[in-house]
């Protein structure tokens, strides 16, 4: 019997030592693999890059919305393509979505009409104004990323929703709009970028966006998007001038108002600057980790910590019948 025991203990010694090899070797195997969405993209100079939106959201109301639920600018083909999303998505209430902004990889754009012509301005009815006037006060936000590959299938949705606060991606990297916090004078960043701002009982909305990108030069002509920053500007169409598709406004424009108990005329334009970083891959996320939210939703937090503990305690006593059987 005792020659037994020590045959029963040689053999699973024997099998402990061939299992931990067999892991140590699929851990090496492993080794040699990126985490899906975290490989470096490279991109060639001129090449395009698709702005994507996402949402809009706001700290107030903790209400998102898809781009298209308001009257903005159409794709150039007026097709609105929603990509399929993943569960992490919809539970996030993200709709990503296609727009019409044209952006190529180290190629500036000085100022670009985004839709209609320089003789046809958007114009926006008393309920479309008022919608956007109201999610305004509401200090929505717009949130952007770039995008290379689309993985899944997609579908077509015709439009004829409003929208609030939106969302864009380029390169899985989202916007960001740097600022002074007037408390401490740090420079900081918060996602997105607002859809517009208040003075008082006037509205007045961000038509313009200054995109600015920054890539780093990995190898020639392999370049890599390294942040994604916007400025938001408030132009009135009237203080645009057009020099054949390029649009020119001077250093301190008059502002767009939206008139929410009237029609609003309007102009959306954009700029791109791409400028070189020595910010490597690894490190481009770096400016969203020091972001601070502007406001701490408590009852949210706990509503998670109470579904985490309840979750928790049930897979407890799941697996203490398990063990007890």
């Amino acid at each position: 019997m005792k020659l037994n025991m020590e045959n029963l203990n040689q053999r699973w010694t024997v099998q402990r030592m061939l299992g931990m090899m067999t892991l140590v070797l699929l851990v090496g195997q492993c080794s040699a693999f990126y985490v899906p969405g975290v490989a470096p993209v490279e991109f060639k100079k001129g090449q395009k890059i698709d702005v994507k939106a996402v949402k809009m959201t706001s700290t107030h109301t903790q209400l998102p919305y898809e781009y298209y639920s308001l009257q903005l600018c159409l794709p150039k083909n007026g097709t609105v393509v929603y990509k399929s999303e993943n569960l992490g998505e919809v539970l996030r209430g993200d709709r990503i979505v296609n727009t019409p902004y044209e952006v190529r990889m180290a190629e500036n754009i000085q100022c670009k009409l985004l839709c209609n012509s320089k003789d046809r301005p958007m114009n926006w009815d008393h309920e479309q104004s008022a919608k956007v006037a109201e999610r305004i006060r509401h200090e929505y936000f717009v949130h952007l990323y770039v995008v290379v590959y689309e993985v899944g299938q997609l579908y077509t949705h015709e439009l004829n929703t409003d929208i609030f606060y939106h969302s864009r991606i380029i390169d899985n990297l989202p916007v960001a709009t740097k600022f002074v916090n007037p408390d401490t004078m740090e420079l900081q960043f918060e996602h997105g970028y607002r859809l517009g701002q208040t003075n008082g009982p006037n509205v007045f909305i961000n038509n313009h966006l200054r995109f600015r990108l920054f890539y780093h030069l990995h190898s020639e002509n392999q370049y890599r998007v390294v942040g994604f920053e916007v400025e938001t500007l408030s132009i009135n169409k009237n203080s645009l001038s057009f020099d054949g598709d390029t649009c020119i406004f001077p250093d301190n424009p008059k502002p767009q108002a939206v008139t929410p108990s009237g029609r609003t005329e309007l102009f959306f334009t954009y700029s791109v600057d791409w400028q070189e970083s020595s910010v490597k891959w690894a490190s481009r996320w770096d400016i969203y980790l020091g972001m601070n939210d502007v406001q701490i939703h408590w009852f949210s937090i706990i509503n998670s910590l109470v579904v985490v503990f309840f979750l928790s305690g049930e897979m407890k006593r799941l697996l203490g019948l398990l063990i007890a059987k």
